[in-house]
């Protein structure tokens, strides 16, 4: 597919660069959308996913899967959610192991190639709706892309896929959050996920060894101690390699948008692939100038951000 023409939507004026398109709308958006009801749903190793459901009573369903320590309350999943609403979709916003409201049980939790909990997610709501579309931000936009180019049984009620302000080189865009904004971004993640660290040391102190974060300062250090040794990798990098939704492309075989935004810190220029776009023949890029990471506030007093209303085209033109 041709990459599809930069949008050219308007920022708010005092949103005048990517780390302010980032940070205003993570810390300053408020949306207010109760779930209809929550729910644990169980996977096949033994643990439990946290879902939050939107219902309407429709037989269309959207899976929204949020970024890395975000949850399923976050504005942009709640802006998502409120806009797939107004089209006439349930929704279903799940948590990552450890990101809902309780602890996980086993001594894993989440990364961004954790296809086996999405798959657990929708084989569980399937049976209630004729139609599925997903939905990623960011590490959820990730593990969405891989889990379509997965070399496995996918439910062939899933038409249609969004990727938002995806990291499809994990390893780089790692390497590039820990080096932009003189760590400010990484600082936030590691304070959040050694909260996580902590709690689960009282559990399983052998593989959540608390110190061992001492001589943690970026992601890939991160990664390199806990996400990839206790997921089954070797280090961090076979764990960046293994997947990084980049390779997955080629083989994604439904209509699939990713939009990435060229002035998203998080990102590095591995994650802009012109060349490879070029040549795909479901999956469609859109590099808008602006928009930060997770971001896209449109100027002007609208709640709708660009990337919801983009999504709502791009999954009902043509259904």
């Amino acid at each position: 597919m041709p990459l599809l023409p930069s949008p050219k939507f308007k920022r708010p004026n005092f949103l005048f660069n990517g780390h302010l398109e980032t940070i205003f709308p993570a810390l300053f958006r408020k949306v207010t959308l109760l779930p209809t009801y929550r729910e644990k749903v169980e996977t096949p190793d033994g643990d439990f996913l946290e879902l939050d459901w939107h219902r309407i009573g429709s037989t269309r369903l959207v899976v929204i899967s949020h970024g890395l320590e975000g949850s399923s309350n976050r504005s942009y999943m709640l802006g998502m959610a409120k806009a797939m609403l107004a089209q006439g979709m349930d929704v279903l916003a799940w948590n990552y192991r450890g990101c809902g409201n309780e602890l996980n049980r086993k001594a894993i939790f989440y990364h961004s190639g954790a296809t086996y909990d999405l798959d657990t997610i929708i084989n569980h709501a399937a049976p209630e709706f004729e139609e599925i579309y997903l939905i990623g931000f960011s590490l959820g936009g990730n593990l969405t892309l891989k889990y379509l180019g997965e070399k496995r049984e996918r439910n062939p009620k899933i038409k249609k896929a969004i990727a938002i302000s995806v990291p499809l080189d994990l390893g780089n865009s790692c390497d590039q959050i820990s080096k932009t904004a003189f760590g400010l971004y990484t600082r936030r993640f590691l304070k959040s996920l050694q909260k996580k660290i902590e709690k689960k040391s009282f559990h399983f102190p052998t593989e959540f060894s608390i110190d061992k974060f001492s001589s943690i300062q970026t992601l890939r250090d991160f990664d390199n101690t806990f996400t990839g040794p206790l997921h089954g990798f070797c280090d961090a990098e076979e764990y960046y390699q293994t997947n990084s939704s980049l390779q997955f492309l080629p083989y994604i075989t439904l209509p699939t948008l990713v939009i990435n935004s060229k002035n998203d810190p998080f990102l590095s220029n591995s994650c802009f692939p012109e060349a490879l776009a070029k040549k795909l023949n479901h999956v469609y890029f859109e590099f808008p100038k602006h928009g930060g990471h997770v971001g896209f506030k449109v100027k002007g007093r609208r709640k709708t951000y660009y990337s919801e209303s983009r999504a709502v085209e791009f999954i009902c033109k043509d259904r």
